[in-house]
């Protein structure tokens, strides 16, 4: 073994300053000018209290409601250059609304996929709803706008651009994230953080249903209709197809206009869905189409509910370059 001195500690956390080594024992493969795909590490910050909802703010179980979220926050890893670390970093931000057929939500499921969207350089905020049978609709949408607003009220705090927002869910999170995203500031609403708009730039919705009342008409492993079946459950614990009244309040088309602006909605759906039929994305999007919006659908030919592609790179890199154009 060569013999060498002791080297003076090299007072730098930037890797342009450090010099290389240059050994290169016989049989080590050297990889040039590779670099990482992203800078950023991911801190999280576990059931942040965006809302604590009274018994008024309920439609069926008159208690009181803690609502959560959890937060992945990028933040800038040690080999960033100081200056870069010294600069006041803001960074879009996607609020997330879990899927759990409108019943309590984990809100660590998919946590993988926030994870990499957020060593991309996102704020990704997974947000707890009220469940459907303390509070059916439209709890869910009030809760998701309330949520952006929370969000945008602390962004300094989180680092939010409030300029670059998402909204975005699977499921029966993407029917929230829906709701949410098409009624921005109108009704219905709740009066918390009212002075922080709940508009965002774009929308990504999952596998999500839209048409409850259609739903079984189309191959499902389950019953869309019933009083305690979800979306039963969505309206009150009622039978979708005896109560219309309920069951179109529900539809997110009808919160849609030529007139009225929109923001640009990206759907992925699975066409071995077993229980959200991929022909409620197809209303959706042929509907948007109708009216002229900004819509992109993507089907996942053998994807089934959440699995079987959804975590699939390509995926990723769709999502990606979506919002890089919109939000």
């Amino acid at each position: 073994m060569e013999k060498r001195k002791l080297q003076e500690p090299i007072p730098t956390s930037d890797p342009a300053d450090f010099p290389r080594s240059e050994e290169v024992p016989e049989g080590c493969i050297v990889l040039e000018d590779l670099k990482d795909e992203w800078g950023c590490q991911v801190d999280f910050h576990t059931d942040v209290v965006y809302a604590q909802r009274e018994p008024e703010d309920w439609y069926v179980d008159p208690v009181s409601c803690t609502l959560k979220m959890h937060i992945l926050e990028p933040i800038v890893h040690a080999g960033v250059p100081e200056e870069e670390k010294k600069k006041k970093r803001k960074w879009p931000c996607i609020v997330y609304i879990q899927g759990s057929a409108f019943h309590k939500q984990w809100l660590w499921d998919h946590i993988s996929r926030h994870i990499r969207m957020a060593e991309h350089g996102y704020v990704v905020a997974i947000v707890e709803y009220r469940p459907s049978e303390m509070a059916p609709f439209p709890a869910q949408m009030q809760d998701a706008k309330t949520a952006v607003r929370f969000l945008k009220k602390h962004c300094e705090e989180y680092h939010i651009d409030v300029d670059h927002m998402a909204i975005a869910g699977d499921s029966s999170g993407g029917h929230t994230a829906l709701m949410a995203g098409f009624t921005g500031d109108e009704g219905p609403d709740t009066r918390l953080y009212g002075e922080y708009s709940a508009k965002v730039n774009c929308i990504i919705d999952l596998y999500g249903p839209t048409v409850f009342s259609l739903m079984n008409y189309y191959e499902s492993s389950q019953n869309h209709y019933d009083p305690d079946s979800p979306e039963g459950y969505e309206i009150g614990g009622k039978n979708v197809l005896e109560h219309p009244e309920l069951a179109d309040l529900t539809i997110p088309m009808n919160y849609l206009s030529k007139e009225k602006e929109t923001p640009p909605l990206l759907l992925i759906h699975g066409g071995r869905d077993m229980l959200v039929p991929f022909n409620q994305s197809c209303q959706l999007y042929n509907y948007m189409r109708e009216l002229g919006k900004e819509v992109t659908f993507y089907k996942i030919q053998d994807g089934s509910h959440g699995s079987l592609g959804f975590d699939n790179d390509r995926i990723l890199g769709i999502v990606l370059d979506f919002l890089k154009a919109h939000i």
